[in-house]
C-alpha cells in the first residue's frame, strides 16, 4: 500500500452552482463566488429565469450546453442551458463530472412551506441529491422595496457548505435554506411550514377581444408566528435551515387503505 507524502495538500473539492432565476442573476454570481473560496467551481444554470418550473426534466428535445463567458464569474467556468434547472444538474453532473457539493440559489425570494414543490431552485437540489450528491438550497426575502443584498447571505452559505463538505448528509436528505431581508438575528433549525398560495385567475381581454388568464395568487401561513417554521423563523429575522428528505409514502395511512381495499375481480 502506498502512502501519500506527509505535505500533501488535501484534494480540492469540486463544487456545481445552480439555479432557476437564470445565468445572469446576482443571487447566482454572489453564490458561485462565495463558493470559489472552498474549492473548484462550476456554474450551470437556465440561459432564462425558470422559476417555479418544479422538477421538470425536458425529455421532448435536445438540450444546448454552452460556455457563457459574460455573466460576471471571472475565473469560474459558466455554461447556459435551455432548459430547467433539474436539466442543468443533470448535464452539470453527466458533462463535467461527479461533484462533492451542490448549491442551489440564492434565489431572488424565499422558498417556504408549500413552495417546496414547485420551485425550481429546491428541484436543482433533489435532482443533485437523487443522483447521490449532497445539496442545498439558498433563497433569499426582498426588503420592502423589491432589493437584494447578498453579501451576508453569501457568506453564511459558504461557512454551511464547508460544514456539508466535512459531514456530507445522509441519503436523500438535502437542506433548504432561507434568509430574511434584514439583518440576521439568528438561525435556526426549523421545520416545513404551512406556508401556502390562495390562487386567483385574473382574466383580460387582448387588442383582438380574446381573453387571456394570469395565475395571481395571496401569500398565506397558518403558523406565522411559530419560529420553529421555515415561515415563522424567517419573519422573525432569522436565517432558517431545514432538513428536508424526501420520502413521499404517506406510512401511517398504509393499514388504514389496506383495509379498505377492494379485493380484484370483486
Amino acid at each position: 500500500m502506498t502512502s501519500e507524502p506527509e505535505n500533501s495538500a488535501p484534494a480540492r473539492k469540486s463544487i456545481l452552482v445552480a439555479n432557476d432565476d437564470g445565468i445572469f442573476s446576482p443571487g447566482i454570481k454572489a453564490l458561485a463566488l462565495a463558493m470559489a473560496d472552498l474549492g473548484d467551481v462550476t456554474v450551470v444554470a437556465p440561459d432564462v429565469e425558470q422559476s417555479a418550473v418544479g422538477h421538470g426534466i425536458t425529455i421532448r428535445r435536445p438540450l444546448r450546453f454552452k460556455h457563457t463567458a459574460s455573466a460576471g464569474f471571472g475565473e469560474i467556468p459558466a455554461y447556459r442551458v435551455d432548459g430547467t434547472p433539474a436539466d442543468c444538474v443533470v448535464l452539470g453532473v453527466h458533462l463535467r463530472g461527479r461533484f462533492d457539493l451542490v448549491v442551489s440559489g440564492i434565489n431572488l425570494g424565499p422558498n417556504l412551506g408549500d413552495d417546496l414543490t414547485h420551485s425550481g431552485t429546491v428541484a436543482a437540489a433533489i435532482e443533485a441529491m437523487a443522483l447521490g450528491l449532497p445539496a442545498i438550497a439558498f433563497s433569499q426575502q426582498a426588503t420592502a422595496e423589491g432589493e437584494y443584498d447578498f453579501a451576508a447571505s453569501a457568506a453564511y452559505a459558504a461557512r454551511l457548505a464547508r460544514e456539508v463538505l466535512a459531514r456530507g448528509l445522509p441519503p436523500r436528505t438535502l437542506l433548504n435554506v432561507n434568509f430574511p431581508a434584514r439583518a440576521f438575528e439568528g438561525v435556526r433549525v426549523t421545520r416545513v411550514g404551512d406556508h401556502r398560495w390562495e390562487d386567483s385567475i385574473v382574466t383580460r381581454t387582448d387588442p383582438e377581444g380574446r381573453e387571456y388568464h394570469w395565475v395571481a395568487g395571496t401569500s398565506r401561513a397558518a403558523d406565522a408566528a411559530d419560529i420553529t417554521t421555515d415561515y415563522g423563523a424567517v419573519q422573525a429575522g432569522c436565517i432558517s435551515v431545514t432538513p428536508v428528505r424526501l420520502d413521499l409514502t404517506a406510512r401511517d395511512l398504509m393499514a388504514e387503505v389496506e383495509g379498505y381495499l377492494p379485493a380484484v375481480g370483486s
